[in-house]
């Protein structure tokens, strides 16, 4: 059965072991302790496929019938009906996929519950550790990306200093602009994406504004492709009328392809794309229109502060196509907690460029500083007490924590924990 048994001094460390040499898909099969000792057996999940091998109809019919060469035709008393032989071998697959299925849902409660053991030990050997674990999830980190900074803490004699640290490596985590040159200074091609309400528009006459306080009108030029929303033309068009910069309306690829051929002479072009939800089909196509326009066109997406991180998750996934340049947070005064957009912006390594926190143009744009972001985040934590994790709590959080996550969150991190 190819059955391993694994030994180390507690679950996690045997988890690794397991892990290691067997892959992300190993079958837990058992879990004790044994003279203070974990020990864990388990069998790599495509042998235990192997050991009951899906039939094919046509195997199984052969090997059941049997062929009378004198009366040229099939034993009445071997044949078996190709229906009757194909019924049989469905209900034997279907068995495999039904036990397949229970072994990882053991697997995965078994996993669920060693790690609800392992944070329980935790608490009890550093109490301080369920401290920061706490003040993090309150600001609306993940709880993987929160479980994997406390496994890579190191020893601290009280919870503030264990939060100074997380604070620290947070910050190194983040990636921002140092200064607004890589904007205004090399100039390019820009488009604003995002979902709908996000402010890309204001966000847009906010940028011009600084492009024009820079260079002047004449080198700028504002694009729109936004020509479902009612107003959403006209809304950039007085923005465009007050900098005194033409704003220009494009429908599709071969609109916008003449637009910027006959802007090639202007420093700067920014573009402010029409709303989609994440989970619109029409997100491909605009990303295909922009990768298509003949130039290079640098897609800056902007996130709402207000969203959750699951919701921004989605946004990441479907706007990232063949790359972002960066992305730009917005909304920030009305966002409650904003750990989640942080913690999407370093899952992702996105380049944060400005942070936007009102409806002035072009005062509530600025540039993003990762101390400041930080410090704002757990400042802003989630103080209402039902929204609050309490102890107790804690344990079934981190058992219901994905495991495939955390190691991604291991792979994009651990070149900053130095």
């Amino acid at each position: 059965m190819n059955v391993r048994k694994f030994i180390a001094p507690s679950s996690r460390e045997a988890l690794k072991k397991v892990r290691a040499m067997l892959g992300e898909n190993a079958v837990i099969l058992s879990n004790r302790n044994i003279d203070g000792q974990v020990e864990i057996l388990a069998m790599n999940d495509e042998a235990l496929t192997q050991m009951v091998p899906p039939v094919e109809p046509s195997q199984k019919i052969e090997q059941q019938m049997q062929f009378n060469p004198r009366a040229g035709m099939h034993n009445s008393s071997t044949s078996v009906s190709p229906i009757k032989a194909k019924d049989e071998d469905l209900p034997s697959q279907a068995e495999v996929a039904l036990m397949m299925n229970e072994i990882r849902s053991m697997r995965s409660m078994l996993e669920s519950k060693m790690s609800e053991m392992t944070w329980l030990t935790t608490q009890q050997k550093a109490p301080y550790k369920a401290d920061v674990m706490r003040e993090m999830l309150a600001t609306g980190l993940s709880a993987s990306l929160s479980r994997h900074l406390i496994e890579k803490m190191p020893e601290f004699e009280t919870s503030e200093a264990g939060l100074e640290w997380i604070k620290s490596i947070l910050v190194r985590n983040l990636s921002t602009i140092s200064n607004e040159n890589e904007i205004l200074e090399q100039g390019g091609v820009y488009a604003l994406v995002g979902p709908t309400g996000v402010g890309k528009t204001t966000t847009t006459a906010k940028l011009a504004a600084r492009c024009v306080m820079r260079h002047g009108p004449s080198k700028l030029a504002l694009i729109t492709t936004d020509g479902y929303r009612i107003g959403g033309y006209e809304q950039l068009r007085i923005y465009g009328k007050i900098l005194g910069v033409m704003v220009h309306s494009v429908k599709d690829e071969s609109d916008l392809k003449i637009a910027l051929s006959e802007l090639k002479n202007k420093h700067t072009v920014l573009i402010d794309t029409v709303g989609v939800s994440q989970r619109d089909k029409m997100v491909t196509q605009q990303v295909a229109m922009l990768s298509g326009a003949g130039v290079d066109v640098k897609r800056l997406l902007c996130l709402n502060a207000t969203s959750t991180g699951e919701t921004l998750s989605e946004v990441v996934r479907a706007y990232q196509g063949g790359g972002l340049s960066g992305c730009i947070l917005t909304k920030l005064d009305e966002a409650a907690t904003i750990g989640g957009a942080l913690d999407i912006a370093i899952r992702q390594k996105l380049n944060l460029y400005y942070v936007a926190s009102g409806q002035r143009v072009p005062e509530d744009l600025h540039l993003a500083s990762k101390q400041y972001l930080v410090d704002r985040a757990f400042k802003l934590k989630r103080e209402t007490s039902a929204y609050k994790f309490q102890n107790e709590e804690l344990p079934l959080i981190i058992s219901n924590m994905q495991m495939n996550t955390h190691a991604n969150i291991s792979g994009n991190m651990e070149a900053n924990f130095a």
